[in-house]
């Protein structure tokens, strides 16, 4: 699996809402790499109910997906193994949703809200505080 933290987290904000905090996405997707470790897949039963549910949140997201495969035990019973494991296409998604947000925030001017958090009143023409300064005329 090739997915980053950061890219899934991304990936995330992308699909659920791009408002979202980063805290709050990066939890979610630090929470469901844990399970995955260095393997590409994890078998469905080591997961928690709670756990589940945010697989099948990432599944309709279309982020994750699940196999299974049957064997047959020394009894001759069926016995099928289900998995979760990330879809192909969710480390394209999660690249070029990186990609969009890098480009967002590179066009955007970093200091085009540098004075909305000072006060009106620093300000002297703002603040309605007459200075008695005038303008020499020549």
């Amino acid at each position: 699996m090739g997915l980053t933290l950061a890219q899934l987290t991304q990936a995330i904000k992308s699909k659920v809402d791009i408002d979202m905090e980063t805290t709050v996405a990066e939890s979610i997707a630090e929470h469901a790499l844990g399970f995955f470790g260095f393997s590409n897949r994890i078998i469905d039963n080591a997961l928690e109910p709670t756990d589940r549910n945010l697989f099948y949140q990432l599944q309709d997201y279309d982020l994750l997906t699940t196999e299974s495969e049957e064997t047959t035990l020394w009894d001759g019973r069926e016995w099928r193994i289900h998995y979760w494991k990330f879809k192909p296409n969710a480390e394209n998604f999660a690249k070029a949703a990186a990609e969009a947000q890098r480009k967002k925030t590179a066009n955007e001017d970093p200091y085009a809200d540098i004075y909305d958090g000072m006060p009106a009143n620093l300000w002297r023409e703002r603040s309605g505080v007459d200075d008695d300064y005038e303008e020499p005329l020549f």
